[in-house]
């Protein structure tokens, strides 16, 4: 599923970097790069060619690739019940990934809407904010490459309808399966639950035991329903299936049977290690392993990667973090290219992208340049299809 440049700027012409450390795959060089037209036309450990950018021995890696961000979200809705103007949001959202290394990313859109309950933010928006990413894209407008992300919300009162809005022509690149329910999966701690609702939308006790109830009623009544309807509606779609918060084997079990190929965020040690079982490729966030754990109490990501389960990495909800996750994951495991294929290689075969992902002759120019300052990795320079956009 490439872009093939989609409303893409491609840089025309010859950009050469010299003098760097080259992330291969499997190996590091020291050599040279050139792009030209947009793409990667030749990788060299010679002398670098005459007028070449002096890298200055920095590191040059592949675009980082992100399948799972809701930082778009926060761009729309600033504070609670903020509205901030879509395409402005879309912009600001696009610049900051480019400026954190970020070249290709799908916007996790949720899908799916609670309606009946008017205290809690859970509105329909996905159609439209698609509408315009996809026209941002298609007029030029964005530093990088966007495809959408789908976030299917079993939890709902709308799925289908929503789903419903969406065809082939929008070249959906995820769908993931997600179910919020009280009480399992992410949140089987009903005090992290509470402490997040209440937090983010202001709930009292009385006020969150109530959403609790009425999310569990809407599960009863539609959940089956509307798990069957995303497994299918990402079969007409063309979409790559995902899970969201395996807990269980039987979680996993279920999530072949419909497909999957990707595991966003499993929660324990032994849904990831199911998931490998059935050929499932692992997804974690970065601010976890950043952080040394999940907020919300569940497996920490230190820990699968440890434990040789962990194949791709998301920034979720802090953009600069995919990019410092990779090189604490490079300490982990003392391999850098095997870390950084977990935010670039990983995920562009995960979403069936063959253009990207790697340093080699033929693939996008999508490259970064990086500095390690005293373990903190800082980007000096950002490519997206040979056009320099950080």
């Amino acid at each position: 599923m490439d872009d093939m440049n989609v409303g893409h700027a491609v840089a025309t012409g010859e950009t050469a970097l010299g003098n760097a450390r080259i992330v291969l795959e499997g190996d590091v060089v020291q050599g040279s790069l050139l792009i030209r037209d947009g793409r990667i036309a030749s990788v060299d450990t010679g002398t670098a060619p005459k007028g070449a950018v002096d890298c200055d021995g920095d590191l040059l890696i592949p675009g980082l690739i992100e399948l799972h961000t809701d930082n778009l979200e926060r761009h729309i809705q600033p504070r609670p019940k903020v509205d901030w103007p879509h395409m402005a949001a879309i912009l600001a959202h696009d610049g900051e990934l480019a400026s954190c290394g970020i070249t290709t990313v799908f916007d996790a859109i949720r899908v799916g809407s609670v309606v009946s309950d008017g205290r809690t933010d859970y509105r329909k928006y996905a159609r439209p904010v698609a509408s315009e990413i996809l026209e941002a894209r298609a007029r030029g407008m964005l530093k990088i490459s966007h495809f959408l992300h789908l976030r299917a919300e079993v939890c709902s009162e709308t799925l289908i309808e929503e789903l419903d809005e969406f065809t082939e022509a929008d070249r959906v690149g995820v769908l993931s399966i997600m179910d919020h329910t009280p009480g399992q999966r992410q949140f089987r701690d009903l005090e992290k639950l509470k402490e997040y609702v209440c937090g983010k939308h202001g709930l009292n006790d009385a006020q969150f035991e109530d959403h609790v109830a009425g999310l569990r009623a809407i599960h009863a009544r539609l959940g089956n329903q509307h798990e069957a309807g995303a497994v299918a509606a990402a079969r007409r779609l063309g979409a790559v299936l995902a899970s969201h918060d395996d807990t269980l084997p039987e979680h996993v079990a279920t999530s072949a049977d419909h497909g999957v190929r990707l595991a966003e965020f499993p929660t324990t040690a032994e849904a990831a290690e199911a998931c490998h079982a059935h050929g499932i490729a692992v997804m974690m966030g970065a601010p976890n392993l950043i952080r040394g754990g999940s907020h919300s109490g569940n497996v920490a990501a230190a820990e699968l990667a440890e434990k040789g389960l962990l194949n791709i990495l998301s920034s979720d909800y802090v953009p600069s973090s995919l990019m410092t996750a990779a090189f604490r994951l490079a300490d982990i495991w003392d391999d850098l290219p095997r870390a950084i294929a977990t935010v670039s290689a990983g995920p562009a075969q995960a979403a069936g992208l063959t253009d990207r992902g790697r340093i080699a002759p033929g693939l996008l120019g999508d490259v970064v340049r990086v500095r390690m300052n005293e373990g903190t990795p800082v980007i000096r320079g950002v490519w997206s299809h040979g056009r320099q956009v950080g």
